[in-house]
């Protein structure tokens, strides 16, 4: 019975304390929920998108002489199996054509055939560019070096056999050559092998006929695969368990095996690498969830406290007639369980709603029922943790007292503010200074994990900034100087005297409602900041590797620069500019070369400065401008050759008169880390003008095509207007997003960044509005007896806005420098994260101005809502 009238009580003159906590509940399950399910939704879409993203599962090679027969056996014994299918490899010496009255030759190939039925489940390994797919099929590189295509006969260089002739039905790209070609039972820190520049494909049937011979005389030279694809359906969703899974089935057939054949597992590689990206998942998750969970739980035990003098008196009152300190707390544990339970309940039930509206949160179980036990652990602590130290420390004469002398607490007569920001930036400098790995993959160790050490810089600068508020807010109101008298004076007037010396006998409080605020502002200010530069960041990385907005890729037979005029008059197309695609000998290594206009190349697609070392993309692109024969080499390429500044580069590009290579001179001038559509490896740039002058060919090879507003529907019209040219190969940004699968920055965090922002904004808003009406609350009495001695509403209307306009200087201030700061500190801890790092960051002017205004307005609604007013005067007197 006093348990129902203690919650009756509580609820009628106690609602907005219970309310707030309620609230400050809610925030914190809701934003635990919404986020883990995040984390957990991430990590299924990471694994779904890699697995989508492997064309062949595994590949099998049989030693020579086995039987395929106990193999497949083995196959469906140790996984489910969904398709297999033959191919048959054999190695040549090269291939010849007569082409314009000359002979064209090419070094060492390959020559291929696949079994029936092969291209229908694996699809993504044959693009056709021209010709037929019935018969003889040539790859684009080795086209190209032969000039050869449909209706041409090309000789077969066979090993230790004549060479034979075979006549050419069409032209075909092979996209995943890399796996297509790869040396099945490398061990894992083998380089990977290139896959050869010059291929053929033939029927299966015609494979045997010509091979056959080959195999039986040199059998090292030809080899048999067995190219697998699994069930997916049975795969776990996450991706360590998925890795987990595929490489136990491929150790069980390695197992049953027993040295019959070798395995190439393509798809636990994959999963390997989305492992990875699953703990940089984890690190946005703690680096950007963590701070705003802890944030609310904050918000909650400084609502819980608000009340800290008036729950102490009413402790104070029971206990004289005779409560035990049993009662207090069974007393204050009904108030902590209904806000508990009710804020557990608005939390899970917001999270549901939002997972509902969000195709990208879908509920989990386990994940809520975890969530709601926290909730109600947090609730029942926020109440029951003062409530005991209160019942058990503190007598009830100094329960009683309205004022409570205090002294300097321990973090400030330490310094623990300066001690904890300095050690911030030590380890942050450390961390910086040694090129470290957030995300390790230690050596020789099939396994990932965080540098959990990483976390300790920004947590130490959170803790060390709230610190550092507290000490400067604290000291500017109670020493009651000009600081505080200006800050105030516009509201207060002639009273800003008196309202100031007041003030300063509340530093303790208000301090308390800066640093709330303060540290709101900042989460919101941090995580706007970085979500701005991440999604920015996602968008270049996609734009250089689909080398612009829309980009249409043609060969040198087909260049897709003629149709250029065409393109550019699109209305969709807001500027298009052709690029040459060319290959290049350095040495014996074969590279991409792309000659570009230096001058233009910028209207088409972006070129940021990380691109280059040792120069800004403007500086490196007027450098190459003003060198005719210059070439901007990648990294990789200047190491191997050991190339110095200004050193004469011989590449051997094929002549359009001849079809011959011939050594073209080249200026070393500059280095380029990245390049749109280049591979990460070795590619070199160089001037178009000059590329086609030595070449006596001026095809650009590519377009690249900047969109107006939507690169979706300008990828339509080009693909439309191309209807006709079916070697002509059309690609957008969204797709070029979707192919790198499982990179983190190819993960939407729309949906989360909206949630993030939007309880960003609620809790800048609680946190400044209601910690201002809460402690309007808890005083009214003092503004009952302003009024009773004769202060009017405008004067007591002063006390009013000068707390208002404090906490919101303070609060702003601090939280928008704390928050510039620790999204800085943010992205350059979580550079493994951008591909290439952002050069600065990009700041959401919009959404700070809305932060800003409901800061403000949640400000002014908590002034207004305490106005005081005389008909409950005699009531708040008598109040406690």
């Amino acid at each position: 019975m006093i348990l129902l009238l203690w919650v009756r009580g509580i609820l009628a003159r106690r609602r907005l304390r219970v309310a707030g906590a309620i609230a400050g509940v809610a925030l914190t399950v809701a934003l635990l929920a919404v986020v883990g399910l995040f984390l957990v939704n991430a990590g299924n879409s990471m694994t779904a998108r890699a697995i989508s993203a492997v064309p062949i599962d595994w590949q099998v090679q049989p030693i020579s002489g086995s039987d395929t027969a106990p193999i497949r056996k083995a196959l469906d014994d140790a996984a489910r199996v969904k398709a297999v299918h033959q191919v048959h490899y054999a190695d040549v010496t090269g291939f010849e054509a007569q082409a314009g009255g000359t002979t064209q030759t090419t070094g060492p190939g390959q020559v291929i055939a696949f079994d029936d039925g092969y291209l229908n489940d694996f699809p993504a390994e044959v693009r056709q560019l021209s010709g037929s797919m019935d018969g003889v099929l040539v790859a684009q590189q080795t086209a190209a070096n032969l000039h050869v295509g449909p209706g041409d006969t090309i000789s077969v260089n066979r090993i230790g056999l004549p060479a034979v002739n075979v006549k050419v039905a069409g032209v075909i790209d092979l996209p995943d050559a890399d796996s297509l070609f790869q040396a099945v039972g490398l061990p894992p820190q083998a380089a990977p092998q290139a896959p050869p520049d010059n291929v053929l494909i033939l029927a299966r049937q015609d494979w045997r006929q010509l091979f056959d011979p080959q195999q039986k005389t040199r059998p090292d030279t030809t080899r048999l695969q067995l190219h697998v694809r699994l069930e997916h359906d049975g795969l776990p969703p996450d991706p360590v368990s998925a890795y987990t899974f595929v490489t136990r089935a491929r150790n069980n057939l390695e197992a049953r095996l027993a040295g019959q054949a070798l395995v190439a597992d393509n798809l636990g590689v994959r999963l390997g690498a989305v492992r990875e990206d699953a703990l940089y998942a984890s690190v946005l998750f703690l680096f950007l969830g963590l701070p705003g969970i802890a944030l609310a739980v904050v918000l909650t035990f400084a609502v819980t406290s608000s009340g800290a003098t008036r729950r102490r008196m009413e402790q104070a009152l029971l206990r004289i007639r005779g409560a035990t300190t049993r009662m207090v707390l069974s007393l204050s544990a009904t108030e902590a369980a209904a806000a508990a339970i009710g804020g557990t309940v608005l939390g899970i039930g917001a999270a549901v709603l939002f997972g509902t509206m969000s195709s990208s949160l879908e509920p989990n179980g386990p994940t809520l029922l975890l969530v709601g036990a926290t909730g109600l652990l947090v609730g029942f602590v926020a109440f029951l943790l003062p409530a005991w130290r209160d019942a058990r420390w503190v007598t009830v004469s100094a329960a009683r007292r309205a004022v409570l002398r205090t002294g300097k607490p321990l973090w400030r007569r330490l310094w623990l503010d300066v001690v904890l920001l300095v050690a911030a930036a030590l380890f942050f400098w450390q961390s910086a200074s040694t090129g470290y790995q957030i995300v390790l993959a230690p050596e020789g160790v099939a396994a990932t994990s965080v540098d959990y050490k990483a976390f300790i810089a920004p947590a130490l600068s959170w803790l060390g900034t709230a610190l550092l508020t507290l000490r400067l807010s604290g000291s500017v109101i109670s020493r009651n100087g000009q600081i505080l008298r200006a800050i105030i004076s516009p509201v207060c007037g002639p009273l800003t005297s008196l309202v100031s010396a007041a003030l300063s006998r509340q530093s303790e409080r208000l301090t308390a409602g800066i640093a709330m605020t303060a540290l709101a502002v900042s989460f919101a200010t941090s995580t706007a900041i970085f979500n701005t530069t991440y999604n920015a960041q996602s968008r270049i990385d996609a734009e250089l590797t689909n080398g612009s907005d829309v980009t249409v890729q043609g060969t040198s037979q087909k260049p897709a620069g003629e149709h250029l005029a065409v393109l550019a008059a699109l209305p969709e197309t807001a500027a298009a500019e052709p690029m040459q695609h060319r290959f290049a000998y350095v040495g014996a290594d074969l590279q991409d070369l792309y000659g570009i206009d230096p001058a233009r190349i910028g209207r088409a697609t972006h070129l940021a400065d990380a691109y280059f070392s040792g120069g800004g993309a403007a500086g490196m692109l007027d450098r190459l401008a003003a060198t005719p024969d210059g070439v901007l080499v990648s990294e990789e390429t200047v190491q191997d050759f050991q190339l110095q500044h200004g050193d004469t580069l011989n590449l051997r590009l094929m002549n359009a008169g001849d079809h011959q290579y011939h050594p073209v001179a080249f200026r070393f001038i500059g280095v380029a880390r990245e390049f749109p559509t280049a591979p990460r490896d070795s590619f070199l740039v160089a001037n178009a003008a000059y590329v086609a002058r030595m070449t006596g060919s001026d095809a650009s090879e590519y377009v690249l095509m900047r969109a107006r507003s939507d690169p979706t529907a300008l990828a339509r019209q080009a693909a439309s207007v191309l209807a006709s040219e079916p070697s002509l190969k059309v690609a957008d940004i969204g797709q070029a997003a979707h192919l790198i699968g499982s990179s983190l920055t190819a993960v939407d965090l729309g949906g989360l960044t909206t949630i993030e922002l939007g309880f960003s904004v609620v809790m800048a808003a609680a946190a400044a509005g209601l910690m201002l009406a809460l402690g309007f609350t808890e005083r009214r009495r003092n503004f009952a007896i302003l009024s009773a001695i004769g202060a009017k509403p405008r004067q007591q209307a002063a006390f009013l806005w000068s707390e208002g306009i404090l906490i919101l200087a303070g609060g702003l201030v601090f939280g928008l420098l704390s928050g510039v700061l620790t999204a800085w500190m943010l992205v350059k801890l979580l550079t493994g994260v951008f591909d290439p790092p952002p050069e600065t960051l990009s700041m959401p002017w919009t959404y700070l101005a809305v932060v800003l205004c409901l800061v403000i307005a949640s400000v002014i609604v908590a002034v207004l809502s305490a106005r005081p007013s005389s008909t409950h005067d005699a009531e708040y007197l008598r109040d406690i």
